[in-house]
């Protein structure tokens, strides 16, 4: 089984942070679903590429001229920001989030977004050719987009960003990174004390570390019964692309004597895991 779930997407995150009139920071990212591919050094105005696999089948020309693009676009989009924040009734400290990419369905392209958000709220999106307040963002939007929509030329552009680049880099890096993608890395389980949840009890954790795909199955058991109360964190990434995830357990202090930790992952093919506590 492939790492990712569907629908696939491949999608630019651009979060700005205008602190005052002149003091600016941006952070720009690239994701193929929920790993990170490509990030945006500032200080160089480069693509950084995060895996050997993140360049997909673009030739170096291609990439230059985006990140030529890029470069040019944020600088704009800064600009454009500031000359309208106090016309917009931007109030600094203010922070504009915006995403944009492609979803492909069953490996066809299924369609493409574009969405800006100030202050974490929806403002506006871009939607065919040009861009659309959405209802609940008020005048402001509506202001926003009268003056994005001024320059047809750079909405074009935007839009084949969306609608051709974007699908051509997206299949072209599923290719690239089909290795690492489909690949399957056992994990590594081991038990611990959590903090005392109170006296006569115990908090029992199983840690689960080092697997790809993200999906896990971890329930803490007494025999074959599972024990309901098991409780799971959230899968959090490892640094090298895999993934991490604990499963704690509360029980009274003289019943953690037959208690064991079982894990069922691809990698495993059916072999599971089974970890039993030992006081």
């Amino acid at each position: 089984a492939d790492g990712l779930k569907e629908p696939l997407s491949f999608h630019v995150i651009w979060i700005a942070s205008f602190y005052n009139h002149s003091w600016k920071q941006n952070l720009v990212s690239g994701w193929l679903s929920d790993l990170q591919t490509h990030t945006w050094d500032s200080n160089s105005s480069t693509i950084v590429f995060l895996w050997p696999w993140s360049r997909g089948n673009f030739s170096n020309e291609e990439w230059k001229e985006l990140e030529t693009l890029f470069r040019i676009r944020t600088i704009r989009s800064f600009e454009g920001i500031r000359r309208y924040a106090h016309e917009l009734q931007f109030e600094y400290p203010f922070e504009i989030q915006v995403t944009g990419g492609c979803e492909l369905h069953s490996g066809k392209v299924s369609g493409s977004f574009l969405q800006l958000a100030y202050q974490g709220s929806d403002f506006v999106s871009f939607q065919n050719n040009s861009w659309l307040p959405y209802p609940v963002a008020g005048n402001m939007a509506k202001h926003f987009c009268k003056v994005l929509n001024q320059n047809q030329h750079e909405n074009d552009i935007t839009h084949n960003l969306l609608s051709d680049t974007c699908p051509r880099f997206i299949l072209g890096l599923l290719d690239a990174g089909k290795a690492h993608l489909q690949r399957q890395v056992k994990p590594e389980a081991w038990l611990s004390h959590g903090p005392s949840p109170g006296p006569g009890h115990l908090q029992l954790v199983c840690h689960v570390s080092g697997f790809y795909p993200k999906p896990v199955w971890v329930m803490w058991m007494r025999g074959e019964q599972e024990q309901q109360g098991t409780q799971r964190g959230d899968i959090l990434p490892s640094a090298d692309g895999t993934w991490y995830l604990r499963a704690t357990l509360e029980v009274a202090a003289g019943e953690a004597a037959d208690l064991s930790c079982r894990v069922k992952h691809s990698s495993l093919e059916g072999q599971d895991i089974v970890l039993y506590w030992v006081d």
